[in-house]
């Protein structure tokens, strides 16, 4: 530790946000396991993938941002609910607008939207990085080395499922593994961005965080609801209910046990 705290924060804040992009990518080769496609498996990993992402949306997103709320707004749940609900009508009138120009490709409709939505996911994750280690670097009360770092390591384990939630579906959806792996460790790399950004302005952009946070919380259950779940073949849903749980169960653990 000592030998860390003689690096720049902001070279560390770069090898933190590498690191959790590099998990992701890790994440999404994991498409790389299947031989071919049977529509059971992939059923499952749907499913799996649709309690990932659900959890991940409460547990790392709506919770952190209704505790955020109440710290900078004196009120816990305004701001979160309205940036709930913009996520949600985003992808609804997004699904719209795509119907109307792609009628009968409905997977294409939904690789466009789990494309468009997991780097909004991205997003807030790579902000905490980016606010944990300037935190670190201004003197902020509360804020260490130390708690950066869990920050990013925390975050990284989390972006496992994260690559699987989005590399799986788009080879679910006929893409090549090859094409649905750089996808999925592509959205790892908003995360660096991300962290870049809430470094250098953490003070101004904290106080909105809460609506970034809840507008891809609802975006991603609004996929899951809309695209994800019903996709799955109905002799395959006693299974599909399991791997759903599974996942949840999996991203919450990892909020839990991992806590930011």
């Amino acid at each position: 530790m000592n030998f860390l705290t003689q690096i720049h924060p902001f070279v560390l804040l770069l090898i933190a946000s590498l690191f959790t992009y590099l998990l992701t990518a890790l994440g999404s080769a994991v498409v790389f396991c299947f031989k071919s496609i049977h529509k059971k498996p992939l059923d499952i990993m749907l499913s799996v993938s649709a309690g990932l992402m659900t959890a991940a949306s409460i547990w790392s997103l709506t919770i952190p941002a209704i505790n955020l709320a109440n710290e900078f707004w004196q009120n816990s749940w305004l701001l979160p609910a309205i940036g709930f609900l913009c996520g949600g009508f985003f992808i609804i009138i997004s699904g719209i607008i795509i119907d109307k120009k792609l009628p009968n490709a409905i997977e294409k409709k939904r690789s466009m939207l789990i494309i468009g939505v997991m780097p909004l996911h991205n997003i807030p994750e790579g902000l905490a990085v980016g606010v944990g280690f300037s935190g670190f670097a201004i003197g902020m009360s509360g804020c260490s080395l130390t708690g950066a770092l869990m920050i990013a390591l925390g975050i990284g384990i989390q972006n496992i499922p994260d690559g699987i939630a989005i590399s799986v579906p788009l080879y679910r959806d006929g893409m090549s593994k090859r094409k649905a792996f750089l996808i999925g460790q592509s959205s790892g790399i908003m995360e660096i961005i991300a962290a870049i950004i809430g470094y250098f302005i953490t003070i101004s952009i904290r106080s909105i965080l809460p609506f970034f946070f809840t507008f891809a919380a609802g975006a991603m259950i609004t996929v899951v609801i809309s695209e994800l779940i019903p996709d799955i073949a109905p002799q395959n849903r006693t299974l599909g209910v399991f791997g759903f749980i599974i996942g949840f169960v999996i991203m919450m653990i990892l909020d839990l046990a991992i806590a930011i």
